[in-house]
């Protein structure tokens, strides 16, 4: 029991220690990105910089940088929510009585998330470097922007009132619980963290694509968007919460929209 307890609090301790970790490396990373000047638009916008090139950069170098800070990023907003599901994890590992690392099996099962996590950040670079590309040249095209976002947003909370995300979200809350059998091996491990992953992605996607369209820079979005994800897979009744989520982006969709119109 008292190993137990001593294992709990050492999880525990070094989650607190990476979320402080990552949490400082994306505030800093933003606030540097911000000093510089973002590229006005047509339309009243501007193009975000993580987007672009720093002077005497190469592609590959963007699209390192881009993927680190992505990763920190995403271990700073998805945090707070993985690690109760890792604790249920750990603590059905332990009650199996088959291995004596519970804790690196945890471990395993947290990296294969994240690396679902990262496929997506790989994905998304060169959708955004190939669309800034795109917007720069064509002027009609970047005025269209603003309006994009407002339904990127509408669509986004309209997603949260579906059945569908209903289901995907009762599978991010419901992960590891008692009514699943878990093997006590790595390959086990890191199979489960990748269907976590998958299915996170799948719950959280429409809150993730708002992040990009509204910037991927943006610690206000950032904050936003983490404690979205985070009340709606912790809290009580999460599925309530989730719609009332969806309620409040429509509602952000629409006023982006009739801004971009000139209505607002």
């Amino acid at each position: 029991m008292a190993s137990e307890r001593a294992s709990q609090h050492a999880f525990l301790g070094l989650s607190a220690l990476l979320f402080a970790a990552s949490a400082t490396a994306t505030i800093v990373w933003c606030a540097s990105m911000s000093a510089m000047r973002e590229m006005p638009m047509p339309g009243g916008w501007t193009m975000s910089m993580a987007w672009m090139r720093m002077p005497g950069q190469t592609w590959p170098g963007a699209a390192t940088s881009f993927l680190g800070m992505w990763f920190v990023m995403m271990v700073a907003m998805m945090m707070p929510s993985l690690v109760p599901a890792l604790r249920r994890y750990q603590k059905a590992i332990a009650r199996t009585g088959e291995t004596s690392r519970p804790g690196w099996l945890s471990a395993l099962v947290g990296v294969g998330y994240f690396l679902v996590w990262m496929v997506f950040g790989m994905a998304a670079f060169p959708l955004g470097v190939t669309l800034a590309a795109i917007e720069m040249r064509q002027p009609a095209l970047a005025r269209a922007v603003p309006t994009a976002v407002g339904v990127v947003v509408l669509i986004a909370g309209s997603l949260q009132l579906t059945a569908w995300k209903a289901r995907q979200l009762a599978c991010c809350r419901e992960a590891f619980g008692r009514g699943r059998a878990l093997a006590a091996d790595a390959s086990s491990a890191w199979r489960e963290g990748l269907r976590l992953g998958v299915q996170c992605s799948h719950c959280c996607g429409g809150l993730m694509a708002i992040l990009l369209v509204a910037g991927v820079m943006d610690l206000r979005a950032m904050a936003v968007v983490t404690a979205a994800m985070t009340i709606e897979r912790l809290a009580p009744a999460g599925e309530h919460f989730a719609r009332a989520i969806g309620a409040v982006v429509i509602g952000a969709g629409v006023f982006l929209m009739a801004e971009a119109a000139g209505l607002g």
